[in-house]
């Protein structure tokens, strides 16, 4: 997933306000369209980056597949006609 993700430019992000409701219902969106969503976080503290990466993968039901610096990547299968297969192991 991180291969599929690397070319991609962020298309959510986190101002700083934090997480707020409307960037989670972007994030829903992107995720029903996409599946792998790239989000950037401009927070300048880590710790509040992570919660805020954290908190957005629970409340959009979504894995965080990889952080690297200020962007996180989002995971989430659709569950009519998935884009992304990932086989059996």
């Amino acid at each position: 997933m991180r291969r599929l993700a690397h070319p991609q430019s962020p298309i959510v992000m986190i101002g700083n306000a934090g997480l707020t409701d409307a960037v989670a219902a972007e994030l829903e969106r992107a995720l029903a369209t996409h599946e792998l969503v790239k989000v950037s976080v401009r927070i300048g503290d880590r710790e509040r980056r992570n919660e805020a990466l954290a908190g957005l993968a629970g409340r959009t039901s979504s894995e965080l597949v990889q952080r690297i610096g200020n962007v996180g990547v989002f995971y989430r299968r659709r569950a009519e006609l998935p884009k992304i297969v990932i086989p059996d192991k």
